[in-house]
């Protein structure tokens, strides 16, 4: 049985989407599993000081994972970050 997660934890991860360029980093990256830092902020064309900090966020809440190759970076949705994207999915199609 899954254990219930607190109104803090979920807090945490709520916050973690509580911005709209770290909704459209989920949403890509739910389209480009693996996708660079520098995917990222070519796709979103946004400044890079900028992405670097929403990816750190996200990852700091839990919705996403880094793996290091060398000098770059791949993304990937956390199971988290995955219910979080059929979440935002489902709520960009509501009426």
């Amino acid at each position: 049985m899954a254990k219930m997660k607190s109104p803090k934890q979920m807090e945490r991860h709520l916050k973690g989407i509580a911005n709209h360029h770290r909704i459209a980093i989920l949403l890509l990256i739910a389209k480009r599993e693996g996708i660079t830092l520098e995917g990222i902020i070519d796709e979103l064309e946004a400044n890079a000081k900028t992405i670097g900090e929403h990816t750190r966020r996200l990852y700091l809440a839990g919705l996403i994972n880094k793996t290091y190759h060398g000098k770059f970076v791949e993304h990937s949705l956390s199971p988290y970050g995955k219910t979080f994207v059929q979440f935002l999915k489902s709520f960009r199609e509501t009426t």
